[in-house]
């Protein structure tokens, strides 16, 4: 170092210990300021990772997707509410149903069966609002798809609690870009990824909260629980009795031919019941390319009214026909009734109940085949009609003794020492 480099090094160091006082904290600044740099793009490169890693593993799960005989659906986090544009839709939705507004309700679920719409129609007379809704979600097998799990809190006119309850759903979007609700026409591969999902711990955990919640309110309210076994029958009568009378006019254009074929009088027509032997599509006619009503489960039972030579079986599922392979049903044999009517099943009822004697049962009729269990509250009767007296509630998870499976859509079981009646759809 040269003499005048040497004098500049010095008066660049005086300067230094004569400003140390501003000069430090500049120093400490700057390397704050590089310390924070650095954080930030560390932290943003991870996000970045971690985001790439997600979209590979959702084009991993769609390009793999499960197959017929179910592949395990890779587990991701359940998230709640993290997409405004679904709870909006779920919102408007559930407002629509609130309201009674069909034409809301199908444009945003495309696939609501002619049941299920009358069905929404009919309880939305006794629904107030939704004040609670949350939307859980995880990825579907398609961009833009998720399985959605809503959970609602209703509150009905004249209760004071609002219900806890979930429901599932898969929601897509349209080719317009506009999200849309898809909770009944899936394929194979779609309904095993939403089984798979389902059975994950975390959308478990979920449901056994709500179902708790569920069943501890109706314990606590009695006034509710009622209500709630009230509603339920009367939705589904209500229905019935609409698409029986949408039915009627056809009905009455049979030619008077059919009525030679009648059986001779005193005589009642033997109505076979049958069931299902696996899970099968229930569709609206004889074909695989008909519309999909509704998937039977094993055991489920049905009323028998054609089987016809192309494969099929003409059924009667909720009020209506419908039709299902015949290779999936059989005969429930030894449980055939000889009318179709409640009033009928109570004469055959009693025809087949001798008299006791003794205090002692003479007739086998109240002896248990098995059990049931109860998959919704539900009320017990003492007759197979809406309109016997009641025994008492059968909350969900209960067994109760099965004595017969009746085809008019009864159940015999015992109750609290007694032979009573639930309708057939809350136990399986």
């Amino acid at each position: 170092m040269n003499h005048s480099e040497q004098n500049r090094f010095m008066e660049a160091r005086d300067w230094l210990m004569d400003h140390s006082k501003i000069v430090m904290p500049l120093v400490l600044i700057v390397c704050v300021l590089v310390t924070v740099i650095v954080a930030v793009n560390a932290n943003q490169r991870e996000a970045l990772e971690k985001e790439a890693e997600q979209a590979a593993m959702a084009v991993a799960v769609r390009e793999a997707a499960p197959s017929p005989e179910g592949v395990p659906a890779p587990e991701f986090e359940l998230e709640e509410n993290t997409h405004p544009e679904l709870n909006t839709l779920v919102r408007t939705y559930y407002d629509a149903q609130a309201a009674g507004n069909i034409e809301t309700v199908t444009s945003l679920n495309a696939y609501l069966n002619e049941i299920e719409t009358i069905r929404v129609q009919e309880l939305s007379k006794y629904i107030e609002s939704y004040p609670t809704l949350d939307v859980y979600t995880k990825p579907g097998l398609e961009e833009n798809s998720y399985v959605a799990y809503v959970y609602s809190e209703v509150k009905f006119s004249d209760m004071e609690k609002a219900l806890p309850g979930m429901q599932t759903y898969y929601i897509g979007m349209d080719d317009a870009g506009e999200y849309f609700i898809n909770d009944g026409t899936y394929d194979d591969t779609i309904w095993n990824y939403i089984r798979e999902v389902t059975l994950q711990d975390d959308v478990v955990d979920l449901n056994n909260k709500v179902v708790v919640a569920y069943n501890d309110m109706l314990a606590e309210d009695e006034e509710l629980n009622e209500f709630i076994a009230y509603l339920k029958e009367k939705i589904n009568e209500d229905v019935g009795e609409i698409l029986a009378q949408a039915e009627q006019p056809e009905e009455t254009l049979e030619p008077a031919a059919s009525q030679e074929e009648a059986p001779p009088e005193g005589e009642q027509p033997v109505i076979m019941t049958v069931r299902a032997t696996d899970v099968v599509n229930i569709r609206s006619s004889d074909s695989e390319e008909a519309d999909r009503i509704d998937k039977a489960q094993i055991g489920q039972e049905f009323t028998l009214l054609e089987q016809r030579g192309n494969g099929w079986s003409k059924v009667r599922y909720n009020d209506r026909d419908a039709y299902i392979k015949s290779d999936y049903l059989e005969a429930v044999i030894g449980e055939n009734t000889a009318a179709d009517s409640s009033e009928n099943a109570e004469q055959a009822e009693q025809n087949e109940e001798p008299a006791q004697t003794g205090g002692e049962e003479a007739s086998t009729a109240d002896t248990p085949i098995g059990t049931v269990t109860v998959v919704e509250s539900v009320r017990v009767r003492k007759s197979a009609s809406t309109e016997a007296e009641v025994l008492g509630t059968a909350y969900e998870g209960d067994e109760l003794e099965l004595l017969m499976k009746l085809a008019d859509g009864w159940t015999r079981v015992r109750y609290q020492g007694q032979t009573a009646y639930v309708k057939s759809e809350y136990v399986e």
